[in-house]
């Protein structure tokens, strides 16, 4: 499965941006679809995840500001940021895999996109 990661950008903070993550070839039927992040001199993190069949789980970071969407064609998935903070500066990375919270359970990447939410 190859994805392609894209809507990362500059944006002041409380602003909003729409995180694309596009399966090439396929959809994304049974997998689930995690989202991470990873900040300069920090380790990666996750943000959220969506199984096959909608359930999603959020960080508590995230919770109440991000939302998980899949899109009708079923091999594009959205991460929609709201209320965007400073500290959600960081390269985004969308990943297809099992249900979890760890990146060792998503076995295909896609290739980050920057977000940079300015003061």
């Amino acid at each position: 499965v190859q994805l392609q990661a894209s809507g990362g950008g500059l944006v002041q903070a409380g602003g909003s941006l729409r995180l694309s993550c596009t399966a090439s070839g396929r959809t994304f039927s049974n997998y689930a679809v995690g989202w991470f992040r990873q900040a300069p001199g920090k380790e990666r993190e996750f943000v959220a995840t969506s199984n096959w069949n909608g359930r999603t789980y959020y960080a508590d970071a995230v919770k109440g500001r991000f939302t998980i969407s899949r899109g009708s064609a079923g091999n594009t998935q959205y991460l929609q940021m709201n209320s965007l903070k400073p500290e959600d500066t960081a390269v985004y990375y969308c990943a297809a895999g099992d249900w979890r919270t760890t990146s060792e359970a998503y076995s295909y990447w896609g290739q980050g996109t920057q977000v940079t939410v300015s003061s």
